[in-house]
């Protein structure tokens, strides 16, 4: 890789990540960072599509007989975290650190995607497609992102989804299923003994997603996670027992079980209602002996299971989580990446890519 080319892929990266930076881009309101990436690609002549405010482009040279690799990550935000000291939208940097929100989730990851894109986008007989889609609404795992921009690509052998894992390898992450429940009583007056009390009813309910543990334990993702996180009444008087008791669990499951084996199980041990508000966001796992694995394996990078959920979870084909930056900064005060993060990252996934296209 001649090291000029390298070194101007790094620049023009940072200055978009600056650009990206100064555009608030909150999830469904990423219109401006759409237009703004059309144009950068746009401005280097490279043919490209908009759905919504996803933007997704191919290899000059792309060849429907041959198989696609997708590089996704997004350009949505979470509003800034109240405790900013400095100005979110500002794009500062400091002691080799760039300041802004989004700059370490995921916009480092997104123009390091970018800036390897560029680099294979000209280059003919390669063995793989190359895709690459910046999309929205990922921050509130939205139906307006990934989801309705897969229609519009071909067919996607595997994906390198770009999110903040300090360029180790995220093969497997936990679903998300949220469940609401509703415990059953019958209402009637406190000071009189009447009535049959929902709460204590929810509580049974409660104490056992307390203390219940699921069986099969995960060597990447290790045990499955089942959280009560919200409880409420619709009575609000003081002297009334409550027919309706609703309360809300938060499980993360691992890759061993399905969203229908764990409602199964929960509902031959509870007594209130459970429905889960999705069973979208499941585990999601790659396997170890992928092409793309062993090239990270090679390149010196180690493997985890994540605890966090990402777009990976709605892609119906192998996808691996991998990107410069640190999940801890992420939705943090006076969010920040090292330049020499996205420097870094940009070699990395060309390399990793090398190995395989």
């Amino acid at each position: 890789m001649n090291s000029n080319s390298l070194y101007t892929l790094q620049q023009d990266a940072i200055a978009l990540l600056k650009e990206l930076i100064t555009t608030p881009s909150y999830s469904r309101e990423e219109d401006q960072t759409a237009g703004l990436l059309c144009r950068f690609l746009g401005t280097r002549n490279i043919e490209h599509s908009r759905v919504g405010n996803n933007v997704f482009a191919f290899n000059r040279h792309f060849d429907k007989s041959k198989p696609t690799i997708l590089l996704n990550s997004h350009h949505d935000t979470v509003k800034p975290n109240p405790q900013y000291t400095k100005d979110p939208f500002s794009a500062v940097v400091e002691d080799g650190k760039l300041f802004g929100l989004g700059s370490n989730d995921a916009g480092g990851c997104l123009v390091s995607l970018i800036a390897s894109f560029l680099h294979f986008y000209e280059r003919p007989s390669l063995r793989y497609n190359i895709a690459l889609a910046a999309t929205a609404e990922e921050e509130i795992s939205g139906t307006g992102g990934i989801e309705k921009t897969l229609p519009y690509l071909p067919a996607i052998d595997f994906a390198i989804v770009g999110e903040p894992t300090q360029m180790q390898m995220a093969v497997a992450e936990r679903g998300l299923m949220v469940l609401d429940c509703v415990s059953h009583g019958k209402a009637g007056h406190a000071a009189r003994n009447e009535g049959d009390n929902s709460i204590y009813k929810a509580l049974k309910d409660i104490e056992w997603f307390r203390t219940y543990q699921l069986e099969k334990i995960s060597p990447l993702l290790g045990p499955s996670k089942m959280s009560v996180t919200v409880i409420e009444t619709e009575n609000k008087a003081h002297n009334v027992v409550p027919a309706v008791c609703r309360f809300v669990v938060d499980t993360r499951i691992n890759e061993l079980y399905t969203f229908e084996e764990v409602i199964d199980i929960i509902k031959t041990h509870v007594s209130c209602e459970v429905k889960p508000r999705s069973t979208r966001l499941r585990s999601t796992s790659i396997s170890l002996e992928h092409p793309i694995i062993k090239a990270g394996i090679e390149l010196g990078r180690t493997y985890y299971g994540s605890p966090t959920t990402s777009d990976k979870a709605l892609m119906p084909f192998p996808a691996l989580k991998i990107g410069p930056g640190d999940s801890a900064r992420s939705h943090t005060a006076d969010e920040y990446i090292y330049l020499s993060e996205i420097n870094e990252g940009i070699e990395l996934y060309i390399h990793f890519l090398e190995k395989v296209v």
